[in-house]
């Protein structure tokens, strides 16, 4: 049985659902989970409001220094730094799963998977690279931009169960309890760069260049699409597997993704009809809604301000903080 998973918060269940929704219609034999960064006995969400999927929260998975965790990072970085402790626990309480593979919410899958599952079956773990053509400008993002935030987009990843990709999971998880930051100048951003070693330390590591997987803003330069008989396509050779709208807002489309700016809709109509398609199903999911909802464990700016005060003072001004924050 292969098992796939995302994480988010509250404020993302939109996004989680339309997930969801397009495994449920490409690959409905896998079993699907929502890990929840979240506690749903604070939010109170509505019967209207509850996917039609199971959930997994946080507190269920028992991560030995999670408070710590959540103290130290920001929603980015904590949503991020958990993915090894569900892929551990997935490994570990779901034995007919062969697979577990996971996705950010922010993707629509296309296709049923097979290739996926071929290399799966052979091979310990899949990734796919930001980028697999040199990219001839200095626009956002470039290759520079890719030595600073990794080699893979961590967005992705597939997992056989085996010894060996457990111990890689065992070896990712120690790493992202403390250095799961977003500090380009000491070489982290957030789970990906530590990827960078998984080719090198553990063996049988698949690195996917299929142009369908994992299209996004980041390798626009080299995809291009069209739309043939109700099926996507890539270059016009390959059918579009999955799509990643990272950094797309509903409430600025005219805008592919706040993290680039190499091309608009106008230079790009082709991928014109999928971010549309994408927006709709955020819509229908509910997101105006959901993106009210605070995560209950990060803390607020004014209190993580303070707090990082605290850490450079001695104890007579911790108190004058502490009073600050409790005001």
């Amino acid at each position: 049985m292969t098992l796939a998973f995302t994480i988010c918060s509250i404020n993302y269940l939109a996004q989680a659902r339309t997930l969801g929704d397009s495994l449920r219609q490409t690959n409905p034999d896998w079993q699907y989970v929502i890990g929840l960064v979240d506690k749903l006995d604070q939010a109170n969400l509505p019967a209207s409001l509850l996917p039609d999927y199971p959930m997994l929260e946080i507190d269920q998975i028992e991560i030995e220094d999670f408070a710590g965790m959540c103290d130290r990072y920001d929603i980015t970085e904590l949503n991020t730094a958990v993915k090894p402790f569900y892929i551990d626990y997935f490994f570990k309480h779901n034995p007919e799963a062969t697979e577990v593979i996971y996705f950010d919410p922010d993707i629509i899958v296309f296709q049923p998977l097979t290739r996926l599952k071929q290399h799966l079956g052979e091979y310990n773990l899949v990734v796919t690279p930001h980028i697999c053509q040199p990219i001839n400008d200095w626009l956002i993002p470039n290759e520079l931009n890719h030595l600073n935030t990794g080699t893979f987009n961590l967005g992705f990843i597939g997992l056989q169960k085996t010894e060996e990709s457990n111990r890689f999971v065992q070896w990712w998880k120690k790493r992202l309890v403390n250095e799961c930051r977003i500090d380009l100048c000491n070489g982290l951003f957030v789970d990906q760069h530590w990827v960078n070693f998984a080719p090198i330390y553990y063996d049988k590591v698949w690195i996917e260049k299929h142009p369908g997987y994992n299209a996004a803003y980041w390798n626009l330069h080299e995809r291009h699409f069209s739309e043939q008989n109700g099926v996507w396509r890539v270059n016009e050779t390959a059918d579009l597997q999955f799509f990643h709208y990272s950094g797309y807002g509903i409430h600025k489309p005219k805008e592919i993704s706040k993290y680039q700016n190499r091309f608009t809709f106008e230079q790009r109509p082709d991928v014109v009809a999928l971010f549309d398609l994408y927006r709709q199903r955020l819509l229908d999911n509910q997101n105006e809604t959901y993106r009210n909802y605070p995560c209950f464990y990060i803390k607020p700016p004014k209190t993580l301000y303070y707090q990082s005060i605290r850490k450079s003072l001695k104890s007579p001004i911790n108190t004058l903080i502490s009073a600050l924050e409790n005001r």
